[in-house]
């Protein structure tokens, strides 16, 4: 079954962003699995045995700017992918600031 991790960088400092938030949920938004990102911004695990179907990542990135005392555009970002291949590795990035992100499908 196909398993999804996800890295946060902070694109202000050219850092990771440790302590964001997160959160994946299927099509019916039923929370599956949640995490903070470490001191490499990452979640290595998020969830495995996902199978064939659309999910939601929601990053917390309002809460995570707030702490540090910084105005946001963006209280959440929320990345919807489809899983194709029940057996394949999804990773999810994003590059993020206060008022711009990014995300792509990582390796």
């Amino acid at each position: 079954m196909a398993s999804v991790s996800t890295h946060v960088l902070d694109a202000v400092t050219g850092r990771p962003a440790v302590g964001v938030s997160v959160t994946l949920s299927d099509d019916a938004g039923t929370t599956l699995a949640d995490g903070t990102t470490d001191d490499d911004g990452r979640i290595g695990a998020l969830a495995a045995d996902m199978a064939i179907g659309t999910y939601r990542i929601r990053f917390d990135t309002g809460a995570w700017f707030a702490e540090r005392g910084v105005e946001t555009f963006y209280p959440e970002v929320v990345v919807t992918f489809r899983v194709a291949d029940s057996d394949a590795h999804q990773h999810v990035p994003i590059l993020l600031s206060p008022f711009a992100f990014s995300t792509y499908r990582g390796s």
